[in-house]
């Protein structure tokens, strides 16, 4: 069976058509959309391009899509939210109507794809448990084990930090499947991951960011044209990425002292 893992397309629209034109070729027999899907400059057109797939596809949720019913809903977002991922996040809930609200709130957390010949797989925005804890290839296999902590599936697939990597713990192999709209990486494009039987691929999909740049710069998005610098045009690497993410995580972690 071979599987398509398109995680963290936050709204990116060109960075998404191109994918799956690519995927017109793949041929996979499932998509697995992993979260993260439409807060970015163009939500609405991103999921109705996902909704006219003529191919299985599984969605699940990641803490934007949370984040923007909450919005939608009028409901308290969290306090430590910046005031750019704020302003981001209720511009993107005053674009959706009630169907697309309801949609995106019975996503699952997590997707486990059973397989009898190659075991089975977990799929997951963060962490099995939740949504937004983060970890890098950075990150200590001691921090990591407590993440998976009681997962029964081998092979574990993730998002939410844009970057692509794996890690093994013991006989767990969790791999990052990078991100479609957002990735941080050493040249732009969209950034995805192909499952085939037993073989687990990293994929990049060049498109026309210059083209891309200047209709997401079109949009009414709020801060349009710094995604269109910062997220299209010119990327941050892996490294400035899994530095900064993992700063900021060991601020949030408890402490192990």
């Amino acid at each position: 069976m071979r599987v398509a893992a398109l995680y963290d397309i936050h709204g990116n629209v060109p960075a998404l058509h191109a994918t799956l034109a690519e995927l017109e070729v793949v041929k996979p027999d499932l998509i697995v959309i992993g979260g993260d899907i439409i807060s970015g400059p163009m939500p609405v057109q991103t999921l109705e391009m996902l909704f006219q797939l003529d191919i299985p596809v599984q969605f699940i949720r990641g803490n934007g899509d949370r984040e923007v019913v909450l919005a939608f809903d009028g409901e308290a977002l969290a306090l430590e939210m910046s005031d750019s991922v704020r302003e981001i996040t209720s511009w993107v809930a005053e674009q959706l109507n009630r169907s697309h609200r309801d949609f995106l709130a019975q996503l699952p957390l997590t997707y486990t794809l059973e397989r009898e010949d190659f075991g089975d797989v977990l799929f997951c925005h963060a962490i099995p448990t939740n949504d937004e804890d983060i970890f890098t290839p950075l990150t200590s296999d001691a921090v990591v084990a407590t993440y998976f902590e009681g997962t029964q599936q081998r092979t574990v697939i993730c998002g939410h930090t844009h970057v692509q990597f794996e890690r093994r713990l013991g006989d767990l192999r969790i791999l990052n499947a990078g991100s479609v709209g957002m990735p941080f990486a050493d040249k732009p494009g969209a950034y995805w991951l192909l499952l085939d039987g037993d073989r687990y691929e990293h994929r990049f999909t060049l498109y026309d960011v210059e083209a891309a740049a200047k209709q997401i710069a079109s949009t009414n998005y709020p801060q349009a044209k710094q995604f269109a610098e910062e997220n299209v045009r010119k990327i941050p690497t892996a490294q400035e990425a899994m530095e900064f993410l993992e700063a900021l995580a060991q601020k949030n972690r408890p402490s192990t002292s």
